[in-house]
């Protein structure tokens, strides 16, 4: 039987599959149309094609200045978002076997959430400790995510992970930091309580160059580890005993890639606060999509980044007020989650 074409780069070898390609290509093609629309909706609109050509260099001064510097920051950091939170969701799915174990049903979010909204309201504002808030609100989130995420699996280890255990462990940890953050927010000032609902949202707003370099770099590094490591994710959804008789080391493999996803996971969320259920459904989509023994982790970041960056167009058009997108990626998500618990009724481990 003849092998399949494919290339090997160093360590990392790859078997080319024409469908694949083609499926990946076109959710590259369509994060890149949504961008372009995204960066032309406005009060001075921009059509896309002319978004196309600012973005290669063609434009007049002030198109230039409108795109590059207003508008392309807040749609890079919605791109770059969606990337790091289905990359991250494919990780935990895969390495747990579970569709629904994503970052925000494990409490990954929730605790980044709730070192946020523990420094907006201990901080308050209108001072230099305010100001300390606003600069450290991406430092907490990003610490308080890893925090938990160390907590969850020092919990769940018995001589190794297992998946539901972690699953459990994670669902208890959220609903107890979710109590935490409310009874936070019954708590504090009222005006703090206002910026902690924004930042709750998952609220794009405010977006700069700024904001956007720390999640490209930290989306970068941390991905391409995920990408690097790819065969020992396939690998590690072939269960514990295949996968230490393909000579991976089982722990040390587990706790680099859900390192990996608890990062990205908490880069993003620092990025622009908790964003529901991507994580969750762009892995299960981009599964459905490729027809792959396990989430895809590529095709599972782009089809986030195409989630989030629509919402926000979503978020911008479909109501008179501006809405987080949170929101938006929230009522959508719903719906599918509730899809997969029923789809799954007899198969989920929990």
């Amino acid at each position: 039987m003849p092998s399949r074409p494919g290339f090997r780069v160093g360590p990392v070898s790859l078997v080319r599959r024409t469908t694949m390609v083609a499926i990946t290509a076109g959710l590259l093609l369509a994060a890149f149309l949504l961008l372009c629309i995204n960066i032309g909706r406005g009060d001075f609109a921009i059509s896309v094609p002319t978004v196309a050509e600012i973005l290669f260099g063609g434009g007049t001064k002030v198109e230039r200045f409108i795109v590059m510097d207003l508008r392309l920051p807040r749609a890079l950091t919605a791109l770059l978002t969606g990337l790091a939170l289905g990359i991250s969701g494919a990780i935990t799915q895969s390495i747990l076997r579970n569709p629904l174990a994503s970052p925000d049903l494990l409490g990954i979010t929730a605790g980044a959430s709730a070192a946020a909204v523990a420094l907006i309201v201990l901080a308050g504002g209108g001072s230099f400790v305010g100001l300390l808030a606003v600069l450290g609100i991406p430092i907490a989130a990003l610490i308080g995510g890893i925090a938990t995420a160390v907590i969850i699996y020092a919990l769940a280890w018995r001589g190794g992970v297992q998946g539901y255990r972690v699953v459990l462990i994670g669902i208890g940890f959220n609903a107890m930091l979710i109590a935490a953050i409310q009874w936070m927010l019954i708590s504090a000032d009222i005006n703090d309580v206002a910026r902690a609902q924004v930042w709750l949202n998952g609220s794009l707003n405010g977006s700069d160059w700024a904001q956007v370099w720390p999640v490209a770099i930290g989306v970068a590094v941390v991905g391409t580890i995920a990408l690097i490591s790819s065969f020992t994710l396939g690998a590690l959804r072939l269960g514990d005993d295949n996968a230490r008789s393909l000579g991976v080391r089982l722990q040390a493999g587990q706790a680099t890639l859900l390192l990996a996803a608890v990062a990205l996971a908490s880069i993003a969320t620092a990025a622009v606060g908790p964003i529901g259920f991507v994580a969750l459904c762009a892995p299960q989509l981009a599964l459905r999509m490729l027809r792959t023994a396990g989430p895809p982790i590529l095709a599972s970041g782009l089809v986030g980044a195409v989630l989030v960056v629509g919402s926000d167009v979503i978020a911008r058009t479909i109501l008179p007020v501006e809405l987080p997108v949170g929101i938006v990626t929230s009522a959508l998500g719903g719906p599918f989650l509730l899809y997969l618990l029923v789809r799954n009724n007899r198969k989920v481990s929990v």
